[in-house]
């Protein structure tokens, strides 16, 4: 009877303890609060030179978690920002990456689904660790850049 009460005691006393999680490394993952002090810094960047753009930003699932449409600009660059986003996340690394090779002939480049070959789009990382992106539309693309960069500095 001694033994069972002292296991029963051992084994609760094991459950109540917490362990650290054995080779597994945490990573950050992107908030509301991430997102929309992302998009402040975007949208105070594209307002610097009067440039109206949508801001899209990812969670590392592709889901959006915050879009603005500033004032003033196309309704297509909704769906051009949220692709340019998706793409950075999904290739893990910037769009222009992908508009650079179609501009050195890579056409190929042209031929991936889903694909937005045009700069803007960029990844947001934690340590080594992709947990969403960025993707801003509405100008030209070196502009679109100028404001993704703008924003995912406001994050690191």
């Amino acid at each position: 009877m001694k033994k069972f009460i002292l296991s029963t005691l051992i084994f609760a006393l094991i459950g109540t303890m917490q362990f650290p999680l054995m080779g597994q490394e945490m990573t950050r993952l992107l908030t509301l609060e991430d997102a929309q002090r992302i998009s402040d810094a975007a949208e105070a960047r594209a307002k610097q030179d009067n440039w109206n753009v949508v801001i899209a930003v990812l969670d590392a699932g592709g889901h959006l978690i915050a879009l603005r449409r500033m004032d003033g600009t196309q309704i297509g660059s909704v769906d051009v920002g949220i692709q340019k986003a998706s793409t950075a996340l999904k290739f893990k690394r910037p769009t222009k990456v992908f508009q650079d090779g179609v501009q050195a002939g890579n056409v190929h480049i042209m031929s991936l689904e889903g694909v937005a070959a045009v700069e803007g789009g960029l990844p947001i990382k934690s340590g080594d660790h992709v947990i969403g992106s960025i993707g801003v539309s509405g100008v030209t693309s070196a502009q679109d850049g100028i404001i993704a960069a703008a924003g995912l500095a406001a994050f690191e």
